[in-house]
């Protein structure tokens, strides 16, 4: 009969086994042998009394416990490593712990993130990019970027989102420059969760009437962005979730009226961390990235 953990040696084993989904590539980031990973997890899962992985021929994948044990085990060592961190000091003003949505890291955070690591060379991000909150008196965390209700007298609010039509140039028949309002129903209709957000553009812009091809809904942000690259129709997106593909040119903008958006991101920081050198910088690098954002989102509509 199992009893309580007497050691915890073979859990930086079993996490980096969890990751790799192989003993063989687990081995070779600890500088082990693939017997010697083997052997700590079959005393993990012997202390513990249960199965941790299913073997294969040539790889582990991890049983219904052995996952919820990876989540808790991830989250022990991350938190332990930033305790570390933060003791010795050193090394605590020269990393960057950013929490953020899957949508804003994948569509904003990241294509961008490279001119803030050009200007502060020597500050290391690490972005964890997570739908789930976070607890920001946690030491594994800096800030915390989220999605939420949008109040314009909050001072952590940085931009207040408002959702944009959005399509592929591939969509333009030969010789026409641009998609208007006219041409939105000869093509299916991107939406969210409901129909309810096209509906505001379409009363924004006082063309409410018309028969419209409603044709595929993805409650995801990003995934909208991605459909509309994909070319499978004019999609109805926030506005950061298209920015950066409407730079790139892989994406063009309807010229109209944006709709409104009760929604909006706000900069929330560990108040243990707060005055920190690197916070500081970061704040002012996304303060003028969202005000050029804003412009560049006014110009659109003009």
């Amino acid at each position: 009969m199992s009893g309580p953990l007497r050691s915890l040696s073979g859990l930086v084993d079993f996490d980096c086994a969890a990751r790799w989904g192989s003993f063989k590539l687990a081995a070779q980031e600890l500088h082990k042998t693939p017997a010697a990973v083997s052997l700590q997890i079959k005393q993990l899962e012997e202390a513990t009394g249960f199965a941790l992985f299913i073997r294969h021929p040539r790889q582990v994948t991890l049983t219904e416990k052995g996952q919820d044990l990876a989540v808790a085990v991830a989250k022990f060592l991350g938190d332990l490593q930033g305790k570390v961190a933060a003791l010795q000091g050193h090394d605590e003003e020269k990393v960057l712990r950013i929490s953020t949505t899957h949508s804003f890291a994948i569509k904003w955070l990241v294509p961008r993130i490279g001119d803030f690591t050009k200007r502060y060379p020597d500050i290391d991000i690490r972005i964890d990019s997570n739908d789930k909150l976070v607890d920001l008196d946690d030491a594994s965390i800096d800030i915390a970027i989220r999605f939420g209700l949008a109040d314009l007298a909050d001072p952590a609010l940085v931009f207040a989102e408002r959702m944009v039509a959005v399509y592929s140039p591939a969509l333009l028949p030969p010789g026409q420059e641009a998609l208007t309002l006219a041409d939105l129903p000869r093509f299916p209709l991107i939406y969210g969760d409901t129909t309810e957000t096209w509906i505001q553009l379409l009363r924004e812009n006082r063309v409410l009437k018309g028969d419209y091809h409603f044709a595929r809904g993805y409650s995801n942000a990003a995934v909208r962005a991605q459909a509309a690259l994909a070319g499978q129709g004019i999609s109805i997106v926030s506005f950061t979730a298209a920015y950066q593909d409407v730079l790139n040119g892989t994406l063009n903008m309807i010229a109209c009226r944006s709709a409104p958006c009760e929604y909006g991101y706000r900069l929330l920081v560990n108040r243990r961390k707060a005055g920190m050198p690197k916070i500081e910088r970061f704040r002012l690098w996304l303060t003028e990235e969202m005000v050029q954002m804003r412009a560049a989102l006014e110009g659109a509509a003009a």
